[in-house]
């Protein structure tokens, strides 16, 4: 057997990586169990998806929020599909499950909660036209394909949509939540600064 040419190659050493603290220490953020939640609520009919009713509870979760109502025949925490996309989140987020719609949003709105479509419809306004007045708020979102039904919109004070610059001009439901939830969480938040 033939030797092997060329010289030996002796590797350099890897310069040493640093130290990162834990992820845990970078938070800046108190638990949630001391946090009073923001005064937002989402309300999801007829979902037909249980894996994106799993990803909105997990982001009412991460977002804050007060409560997940579903109505319909939106799937619910025992449905597996949830539990598996919520992680969790099912049991550190408040909610329940309303056959008919229509009396839920008749109580949130006595309660005082403003009632805010998600959807892309005509007189809709972004959300930085939501005032401090229009908390507690309850942003609804409708069915994956037929979007938030007519009596439902018509029982919304304000219908809200996200701007869109593509050619489907289309979201999933869980994504558009998730824009939706953050950036009214950010305005309450802006709107309330200092009080």
């Amino acid at each position: 057997m033939g030797k092997s040419r060329g010289r030996r190659c002796t590797p350099k050493p890897l310069p040493s990586l640093p130290r990162y603290p834990s992820p845990r220490s970078l938070t800046p953020f108190p638990p949630r169990s001391l946090v009073l939640p923001h005064p937002i609520a989402v309300l999801g009919h007829d979902l037909r998806s249980a894996y994106n009713v799993g990803s909105i509870f997990r982001t009412a979760d991460s977002a804050g929020l007060r409560h997940v109502y579903l109505s319909g025949f939106t799937p619910t925490p025992e449905h597996r599909g949830v539990l598996k996309t919520a992680l969790g989140a099912e049991a550190a987020v408040p909610w329940s499950h309303h056959e008919d719609p229509l009396p839920l949003v008749r109580q949130l709105q006595a309660d005082g909660f403003t009632l805010a479509a998600l959807e892309r419809a005509e007189g809709a306004v972004g959300i930085e036209h939501v005032e401090v007045d229009h908390f507690p708020l309850a942003l609804v979102l409708g069915n994956e394909v037929t979007g938030v039904p007519p009596a439902l919109l018509d029982a919304s004070d304000l219908v809200l949509a996200l701007p869109q610059y593509g050619v489907k001009s289309s979201l999933n439901v869980s994504v558009a939540f998730g824009v939706a939830a953050y950036g009214l969480v950010a305005r309450y938040r802006a709107l309330t600064a200092g009080v």
